[in-house]
């Protein structure tokens, strides 16, 4: 774990914006930022698919206040540990997803890919977008990218 990081976990906001210390990963902390998403995105299911649209809307709107605040308190914008905006991003990759663990699968590869690569436009809103809407953006890009090739396959399936 990387100690600098969990220091600054002590405080709330920069401890959630982190994902609750995944963020302090010294290896992929986005990819652990994704994986803390999981359980969450497991809880969130239970809700309905209209509950789980409007807290995942909102957990974007509360991330954009975490993101900047954190990224400010590091004094870098979209610093490696700040990881909120890859568990909402995992969650609009799978909101209309069947809760299977095939797909959970097929949701964390095709997220991180999309996440990682970042193609056009997810590239163009990392470089050109600033502050915590920014740093969100672009997972929020990355989800909907990554939603897209799951809607594709399983429409390739069914």
């Amino acid at each position: 774990m990387n100690k600098t990081v969990l220091q600054h976990c002590r405080h709330p906001i920069v401890f959630v914006a982190c994902g609750f210390g995944s963020g302090a990963s010294p290896v992929a902390p986005g990819t652990a930022g994704t994986l803390v998403a999981i359980p969450i995105y497991l809880a969130m299911t239970q809700l309905g698919l209209f509950w789980y649209l409007l807290l995942t809307a909102v957990m974007f709107l509360v991330g954009i206040y975490l993101c900047d605040r954190t990224a400010a308190h590091f004094g870098e914008h979209d610093h490696a540990a700040i990881v909120w905006d890859e568990i909402v991003g995992f969650l609009i990759t799978m909101s209309l997803m069947p809760v299977d663990w095939r797909w959970i699968v097929a949701g964390f590869i095709a997220f991180r890919l999309f996440d990682i690569l970042k193609p056009w436009p997810i590239s163009w809103m990392d470089r050109h977008v600033g502050g915590g809407f920014g740093i969100m953006l672009d997972d929020v890009a990355a989800g909907l990218a990554g939603l897209a090739v799951l809607m594709l396959v399983q429409y390739l399936l069914i």
